[in-house]
């Protein structure tokens, strides 16, 4: 699997649409097996969510993403018809811009009563790092 993050100065960039550069992790399992800072000689969300799919990217990792940006990305992957995500309990603007801007449903709250079954770590790390819960949500494109 290849893993984008949005990248400048060594940290998580805030901006997908004016993203410089992606930091990329390849993995195999839950190993880390290799790493690389790319410039992506472009900016906007079009070109980036090219670049990403040009640089055969799985998942991508960034703050802020937008609506434009989730557009492009959706556009890009027409044969996707079920999209899903996640984010902690805490981030209502998260909230309310899958529910509300992408048309997302919220189909399950994981937390340490009710721990994601395809993750049996889950409960643990949920209770550590985000001990209000996750909601995921789900999207289906007709």
């Amino acid at each position: 699997m290849r893993i984008a993050v949005t990248y400048k100065d060594g940290e998580v960039f805030q901006h997908f649409g004016h993203s410089e550069q992606f930091k990329l992790y390849d993995t195999e399992g839950e190993k880390i097996t290799g790493e690389q800072i790319v410039d992506t000689n472009e900016s906007g969300h079009g070109a980036l969510a090219g670049f990403l799919q040009a640089t055969r990217v799985d998942a991508l990792i960034c703050k802020g993403i937008g609506f434009a940006a989730w557009c492009a990305v959706e556009k890009l992957h027409p044969e996707v018809k079920i999209w899903e995500t996640m984010t902690p309990y805490f981030e209502k603007r998260n909230i309310h811009f899958y529910v509300n801007r992408c048309r997302f449903y919220i189909v399950e709250f994981f937390n340490k009563y009710h721990p994601d079954p395809e993750d049996s770590d889950a409960g643990n790390e949920l209770d550590n790092q985000f001990p209000d819960g996750m909601f995921r949500f789900e999207k289906i494109v007709k």
